[in-house]
């Protein structure tokens, strides 16, 4: 119950099993084919989806090294260790940032992004940096709102890192105007890691023209010539295509909106059911994020939870990261996660609660409210 790697469905598994195949072959093609099509349709969009063999970090760095240029001005929203991130990486490339940050735990005030976007009457702005679901902390920020902002603008993109909300929430990227979406197998998509997808609007494409940022296994251009043959322009991972294939005919079986109620469902389950034990909530009320539900432990270290959750249930929980951790501990619910997955964890945190002598009420609230809330 970590958000990532996430639980994998045993017929992905299987999938997965498969001998290699050559990745040059006409049956490899026609499973690259089918899966492209079933990206834009989990991305709601019909502009190209490219899949790199590498992790959701490599993703989001080339969202951002194939549409701007050395000495861009760009702003970042920073609330979170990926936020964070991603200030670094465009520093490194020689980026010019504009960081917009709130404390750990706060979603992004969207009115400073709209104040920035509005007083750079030189549009000198040439992108706008944003995480969706801040899986460090468990919020979910305002990507509808900020990116209508960056709409306004008319000029700057929108890139955004969607790691932890793509297949757990609605992300329309064509009806959103996003230019740059980034993701990772391990998430939403019920697969191992190993895979990242970045998809990219017109406009997008456009700036891609015009970058002058060095890039080679992460230049984009090649992967969308070679997509459009079904193909790859290096060695893909091949049986984690297999995986995506199989991941993805589940997802369309179950549906996009089907699999946003089911988060939605799961979320409020687990925060009612923290709550009804006297545990609180880390992320600012109403910005929980559908994939992860972050706890704050004010008179006990986090890691002690999550040791005994782990010893005694052997359900393993995510610890904080950086100067959070031993002060929250976080409940992944995306991807292959069920109603029982829910009840179990939060039984569990229950049982263990009661056993410090730190449950706020009677044994079995917590259980009562997340099961009251799935119902």
């Amino acid at each position: 119950m970590i958000p990532g790697p996430t639980p994998v469905p045993e017929t992905v598994l299987k999938a997965m099993a498969r001998h290699p195949i050559g990745h040059r072959t006409s049956e490899f093609q026609s499973v690259v084919q089918k899966t492209n099509k079933q990206l834009q349709w989990l991305h709601q969009t019909s502009n190209d989806v490219l899949v790199i063999t590498g992790s959701g970090t490599a993703a989001m760095e080339a969202g951002i090294i194939n549409t701007l240029s050395r000495g861009n001005k760009v702003i970042c929203g920073n609330n979170g260790k990926f936020g964070e991130r991603w200030v670094k990486v465009c520093s490194a490339y020689g980026l010019d940032v504009i960081e917009i940050k709130e404390t750990w735990g706060t979603p992004l005030n969207t009115e400073q992004f709209r104040k920035i976007l509005e007083a750079d009457e030189n549009k000198e702005i040439k992108a706008v940096i944003v995480t969706h679901s801040e899986t460090s902390t468990g919020v979910i920020n305002d990507l509808k709102t900020i990116s209508k902002h960056v709409q306004n603008h008319k000029s700057a993109l929108t890139i955004a890192d969607c790691v932890t909300s793509l297949g757990a929430c609605n992300v329309p990227m064509d009806e959103w105007g996003l230019d740059v979406i980034a993701s990772g197998s391990q998430k939403g998509y019920m697969m191992p890691p190993g895979l990242s997808f970045v998809a990219m609007s017109d406009r997008a494409w456009n700036a891609y023209n015009e970058s002058n940022l060095p890039k080679f296994y992460l230049d984009l251009g090649p992967y969308r010539k070679t997509s459009k043959n079904n193909s790859n322009p290096f060695t893909p991972s091949v049986n984690l295509y297999f995986a995506l294939e199989a991941a993805l005919e589940m997802m369309q079986s179950e549906g996009l909106e089907q699999i946003f109620k089911r988060h939605s469902r799961h979320r409020y389950a687990t925060q009612e059911g923290m709550k009804a034990i006297g545990m609180s909530l880390y992320a600012s009320e109403g910005y929980g994020s559908p994939a992860i539900t972050s706890i704050l432990t004010k008179d006990i270290d986090a890691e002690i939870i999550r040791k005994l959750v782990k010893d005694r249930f052997d359900i393993l929980l995510a610890g904080g990261q950086d100067h959070l951790k031993g002060k929250i501990f976080r409940i992944g619910h995306l991807g292959f996660v069920n109603d029982r997955d829910i009840l179990t964890v939060i039984a569990a945190i229950e049982a263990v609660m009661s056993s410090l002598g730190m449950h706020h009420g009677k044994v079995g609230d917590g259980i009562a409210a997340a099961a009251s809330t799935l119902q």
